[in-house]
């Protein structure tokens, strides 16, 4: 992993908060619009996939700046696609992460921004601009900043597999091998929750949950809560136990210990 200056830290941070300031803007000014239009972008025979208005002007506005502000990095976006940069670093942005509960009026949608290299996050911020609550994790920062304050991030210790709460986002969670997998490590936990989209990442990170398993994510799904969570003190993989900045399964944990029994399990379910 290649060592960023100092300056170049401070630049990005100060960058990324003008992202999430301005989508901010952007995404609650249409918030439970009742009038609000979502198109369909998913592919045949596959679940609906919500775009908005919303989506794409947050998107759009986060570019502006990133045209002004850092005219040399890349930038791969949800919405809009993927811009060449020459610095050596990307921004990864998913303008509304769960457009479903956008559109549906539940808050637990956030926006999410990332500064990337080729070794994967290297800062991010998971936003929930409704609930008012910024997680921010990368070069030395770990904190949350809400209704109580500026508190610092950190994942629960030492968590047994039976005493765990897992999150994901769809009952089907993928492919029925890939929901067959996730109910193995499920029938083990405590509790299992659904439907919380990116905040469950963000969860994870503040101690609230022990894991978070899903499957069928994109780049722009991921990078945001690889860097908050592993700042916090958690462990981010993809089911083979390796890098998860590409998407595909990605299981997020507390801690080693969590990690590694879940990781077993998924593992033995999905090649059985």
């Amino acid at each position: 992993m290649q060592e960023i200056d100092p300056a170049i830290q401070s630049d990005l941070i100060r960058v990324a908060h003008m992202l999430a300031d301005t989508a901010r803007i952007e995404t609650l000014r249409l918030f439970r619009d009742t009038g609000l239009v979502a198109d369909d972008k998913s592919a045949p025979d596959t679940l609906f996939d919500p775009v908005t208005q919303a989506d794409r002007a947050a998107e759009a506005a986060m570019r502006a700046i990133l045209d002004i502000e850092r005219p040399d990095d890349g930038i791969l976006g949800e919405e809009l696609g993927t811009k060449a940069g020459t610095s050596g670093l990307t921004w990864v942005l998913d303008p509304i992460d769960g457009t479903r509960g956008y559109i549906s009026g539940t808050p637990t949608w956030g926006v999410l921004i990332a500064v990337s290299d080729a070794s994967g996050p290297r800062f991010g911020i998971i936003d929930q601009p409704y609930i008012g609550e910024r997680f921010v994790g990368g070069f030395g920062i770990a904190d949350l900043t809400g209704p109580h304050g500026v508190v610092p991030l950190v994942t629960r210790k030492h968590t047994l597999l039976q005493d765990a709460i897992l999150l994901t986002t769809f009952p089907e969670v993928g492919s029925a091998h890939e929901r067959r997998a996730f109910e193995a490590v499920s029938k083990a936990v405590k509790l299992t929750r659904f439907g919380m989209d990116c905040y469950g990442y963000a969860l994870l990170a503040a101690g609230q949950v022990d894991l978070v398993i899903e499957a069928g994510l994109q780049s722009y799904d991921i990078h945001a809560p690889i860097a908050v969570i592993k700042a916090a003190g958690g462990i981010v993989s993809n089911w083979q136990g390796g890098a998860a900045h590409h998407g595909g399964r990605v299981i997020a944990a507390a801690n080693p210990d969590v990690h590694v029994v879940a990781l077993a399990i998924l593992q033995d379910s999905v090649d059985g």
